[in-house]
């Protein structure tokens, strides 16, 4: 990453590098948002993305991507990449979440066993400017808001309500120490007591009654919802395309091959994983896997559970295997650190995320295709809930932005330097303002863009298969 801590500079030397960025980049500069004379055709680069990915389930991907403008802007996170390397840069750089959007955030177990809020996907993770991050997520409430039929105003209140939570919160960062920094996080305690009050009581139901979900949300969940049991032997149920047992994706006479090619898989990513985790992933045998459809952005991209069983079935263990290709940010920001991009995703994710996943690992193998890839491994369940957009009154969407704020802030505090992007962002609502109008603007373009996809689809350039 960006090792400028190890600079050693005062605090008067890095306020005066943020205020350093804001002459060289004002902050009414990021107001402004029209799209360059040669942007690329956003088909033209939803189709470059296609080329490394499993052809039969790009369909599925285009598909989910159709159901809103909403959807479309999850799955476009490539796409705005493009429009954002375009636009201002501050030079101050942080570790980016690369897709910051307000569904990627959400709540999960700590190792304290916790359930804490925070970022949860780092697909896209890579160093680069800051406020790459925050117009990714201002444009997704903006986005969202319209999707919920608010009107400009309201929209344009919640935005601002995010960039302001974030602003702030650098302001705190700025002024706390490291330790302090590192150890902040946001549990369901904190976000109950900070906002209970301004929420309905339904809508408090419907809270308890998610995070009830996620507490029960675990591998024992996962396996009793995904396996049967065949002759003695837990077997993932096929469902497919969504769901295909690895045993169905080999010729019949290859399962003994791809039995041993699990288990070296298995071995190589263990070995990535602290000894005292490492000794405790021993204490599992594997025992099935299959490939699995998820989320939207991400169909397509080759992702596998593996089911795995310890003391006895009532002790299972299932992890995700999810390939990690190059950071769409990559192409304009240059390659990172790391020669593996699971690694990438797993170092980003433990630098940004409040309390990440013990069992966290990646590996780079050759395939049974003979193709090499990267992949980085976590449990497919760990206390996961996410918040139902869709559902969003305003207050509620509004109490959320603020929430995502904070979050995204501490994540860039740890990782970069708040003193500075506080001195950048000052004490008003200049940078708020600029970047709500900016958000509004690319909503505008967002909407074109699903319409291009819509009619690629309509003309057969391009194949979606929808109620997946």
């Amino acid at each position: 990453m960006m090792h400028e801590s190890t600079q050693h500079l005062t605090v008067d030397e890095r306020k005066a590098r943020g205020k350093a960025a804001r002459a060289e980049v004002p902050r009414s500069a990021h107001a402004r948002w029209e799209p360059f004379a040669h942007r690329p055709d956003p088909v033209d680069l939803l189709e470059e993305q296609a080329e490394s990915r499993v052809a039969e389930l790009v369909p599925i991907r285009y598909g989910r991507m159709l159901v809103s403008p909403f959807t479309f802007f999850r799955g476009a996170a490539y796409l705005m990449a493009s429009d954002l390397a375009t636009g201002p840069r501050t030079g101050l750089h942080t570790q980016l979440c690369g897709d910051a959007h307000l569904s990627n955030f959400g709540f999960f177990g700590s190792p304290d066993r916790h359930i804490v809020f925070s970022l949860n996907d780092f697909d896209e993770t890579h160093p680069g400017p800051f406020e790459w991050d925050v117009k990714r997520l201002a444009a997704s409430f903006a986005v969202a808001g319209r999707d919920r039929g608010f009107h400009a105003k309201q929209r344009r209140r919640i935005t601002s309500v995010g960039v302001r939570a974030y602003r702030t919160a650098m302001t705190s960062f700025a002024a706390m120490g490291n330790f302090d920094v590192w150890y902040a996080r946001l549990t369901i305690e904190d976000i109950v007591e900070r906002y209970f009050g301004e929420v309905s009581e339904k809508r408090q139901a419907r809270f308890e009654k998610n995070i009830a979900k996620a507490r029960a949300k675990d591998s024992l969940k996962a396996f009793d919802k995904l396996t049967e049991l065949v002759d003695g032997e837990p077997r993932i149920v096929s469902d497919p395309p969504l769901v295909v047992p690895l045993r169905e994706l080999v010729a019949e006479d290859e399962p003994e091959r791809l039995d041993g090619f699990i288990r070296e898989q298995l071995d190589s990513y263990r070995e990535t994983l602290p000894g005292n985790r490492r000794r405790l992933v021993e204490r599992y045998r594997y025992v099935d896997g299959a490939r699995k459809v998820v989320g939207v952005g991400s169909v397509g991209t080759r992702a596998y559970i593996v089911v795995l069983v310890g003391r006895d079935d009532a002790d299972p263990l299932v992890l995700q295997f999810k390939e990690a290709q190059p950071s769409v940010l990559e192409p304009f920001l240059g390659r990172g650190d790391y020669e593996s991009h699971g690694q990438r995703v797993v170092e980003g994710q433990r630098l940004m995320q409040a309390a990440s996943d013990v069992l966290i690992g990646w590996i780079s193998s050759e395939g049974l295709d003979g193709v090499r890839r990267d992949f980085y491994v976590r449990q497919l369940w760990d206390n996961k809930a996410s918040a139902d957009v869709e559902t969003f009154s305003r207050k509620t969407m509004t109490a959320y932005a603020e929430l995502c704020g904070w979050t995204l802030a501490r994540a860039h505090a740890r990782s970069g330097d708040p003193i500075a992007i506080a001195s950048y962002l000052g004490s008003g609502d200049n940078f708020d303002r600029a970047i709500a109008s900016w958000a509004e603007l690319y909503a505008d373009q967002n909407e074109r863009d699903y319409t291009a996809l819509q009619d690629a689809v309509a003309t057969g350039r391009v194949i979606a298969e929808t109620g997946f």
